[in-house]
């Protein structure tokens, strides 16, 4: 089995308005998952610097960022970051450009963890219906390009709050959705605005909401988890 987790870290700002990027690690620790999707990951104005820094996760956790190269200070693409144990291997790894009036993208990687070969998606789509609708497309055109089909994950934030409706509805067509439950707010979750998603070749075991004392105060959002099996 192979658990996945997606977290909105806030930029590690929990709702008690202080910024700990250790209380994020330790909410991470807690879940133990081999595969972590993060958004707002980076800071959003100025150099957009890293908030979990290289140093943070070498001391603090048992991960390693898939690298971008994108900007010298951050460690993902506008705050999306794929975090994967330090024994997992990066095959590949980019960025996907979305159409968007805000600043939003999303991250892909392929990966072999414990043998096996998967490829994951991290994102964060916008505010807007019309906007994540388009989104959605491109992402799923994006996957459709690509030339070496594998068992894929779809992970992130994405603001929509009905699963038969709008963007979920398009990534419904070729990914199955994990019932995790409600993630927002924190300190009363009724949103399901956090999902994972999954390709035809993927099982989804047991998923939820981890509802932690820490996790309740680490972000304005709850991770989600799951576990699978390719």
């Amino acid at each position: 089995m192979l658990k996945v987790t997606s977290y909105n870290m806030r930029k590690a700002v929990g709702t008690d308005r202080r910024r700990r990027p250790e209380r994020t690690l330790e909410v991470l620790r807690e879940i133990d998952a081999d595969i972590v999707a993060l958004q707002e990951a980076d800071r959003r104005f100025g150099r957009r610097e890293a908030v979990l820094t290289p140093h943070l996760l070498s001391e603090h956790s048992d991960y390693q960022a898939v690298p971008l190269s994108v900007r010298a200070h951050s460690m993902g693409w506008h705050g999306n970051v794929l975090l994967v144990r330090r024994d997992a291997q990066i095959l590949d790894a980019e960025v996907i450009h979305l159409p968007a009036l805000e600043p939003r993208g999303a991250v892909v990687a392929d990966l072999r963890v414990g043998g096996r070969a998967v490829r994951v998606v991290g994102m964060h789509l916008d505010l807007s219906g019309l906007w994540r609708r388009r989104q959605a497309h491109a992402i799923m055109a994006h996957l459709d390009a690509t030339a070496r089909p594998l068992p894929t994950v779809l992970m992130g934030d994405l603001n929509e709050w009905w699963s038969a409706a709008g963007c979920l509805r398009d990534f419904g067509r070729c990914f199955t959705l994990a019932e995790t439950g409600p993630s927002f707010h924190a300190r009363r979750p009724v949103g399901k605005l956090d999902r994972i998603m999954v390709s035809s070749d993927v099982a989804i075991g047991d998923c939820g909401v981890h509802d932690s004392m820490a996790a309740r105060t680490a972000s304005d959002h709850l991770p989600i988890w799951a576990e699978l099996r390719l």
